[in-house]
């Protein structure tokens, strides 16, 4: 039950690989010699990756930049990887996006994307490609999820949200999956240096953060593809960030809800 060794007619998809942990996830899998299927809305970015895995790692990388939270984007990027003639020998659902502030404040429409890309469009991707891996009895599927997930986050509603749907559904999944020979794992980092903080307009958030929850991209990428390898079903990026998420399940919601409140109005009043 783990990542099968790479073979010519296998690939591994990396959706979001244009930036910060999807991109080293690539590295990663191309270092171990993976061919890989690459996926983000910026084509120059994936591009240049690609290029640059090719040559380090001579390994096969395809690219597809498309939308993902689009249904007929998702629909094309199923159809061209099915009939590439390459086996999908494991998938890294790892496209997403956050949003900070009072959720009626908030864009609507961008709301509603965000689950469209860090729900819908992880289950259909799932379902795509999952069938073909329990006929074959190998594969593995990573879901990147977030400590986030672990308790509800005001200021973060939607976002913590879509993280506790991808640990429930992972986690479950996982189970269903016992004794086929495929694994899921669930990833579950804490505040990572990438754009995204930034691009989820928490960045200033993100830098009162204690320096024993940040950890760079790359570190966190290797955790979820050696837990792609051993077939875990969640793994944590470090001690710390065990001890936080258990400490959000245990901790009555009482007392949670207005620390983090307090946390995200000090916030805004300081921007």
């Amino acid at each position: 039950m783990s990542l099968p060794a790479p073979q010519p007619d296998e690939t591994v998809l990396v959706t979001g690989a244009s930036a910060g942990i999807g991109t080293e996830l690539a590295r990663e899998l191309a270092r171990r010699g993976h061919g890989l299927v690459l996926v983000a809305r910026r084509r120059e970015r994936l591009d240049e990756l690609a290029a640059q895995l090719r040559d380090a790692h001579r390994v096969d990388v395809l690219v597809h930049d498309c939308d993902l939270a689009q249904s007929d984007e998702r629909a094309a990027l199923i159809e061209a990887v099915q009939s590439s003639g390459k086996h999908v020998a494991g998938l890294c659902n790892n496209a997403g996006y956050g949003s900070f502030g009072r959720l009626w404040e908030l864009d609507r429409e961008r709301e509603a994307a965000m689950v469209q890309l860090n729900c819908v469009a992880l289950v259909d991707l799932t379902g795509a490609f999952l069938p073909a891996m329990v006929q074959r009895g190998a594969g593995a599927v990573l879901q990147v999820g977030s400590l986030a997930g672990y308790q509800p986050s005001p200021w973060n509603a939607t976002y913590s949200a879509t993280k506790a749907f991808v640990q429930s559904f992972g986690e479950s999944v996982a189970g269903e999956l016992a004794g086929t020979g495929v694994s899921m794992t669930v990833l579950c980092p804490g505040p990572v240096a990438t754009e995204f903080a930034e691009e989820a307009g928490v960045d200033d958030v993100a830098a009162t953060l204690p320096g024993f929850l940040m950890q760079d991209a790359r570190t966190v990428a290797r955790a979820g593809v050696e837990g792609m390898l051993s077939g875990k079903r969640v793994v944590f990026t470090g001690l710390p960030h065990r001890i936080t998420a258990q400490a959000g399940r245990i901790t009555p919601r009482t007392a949670l809800l207005p620390i983090v409140n307090r946390i995200g109005r000090r916030t805004l009043a300081d921007r």
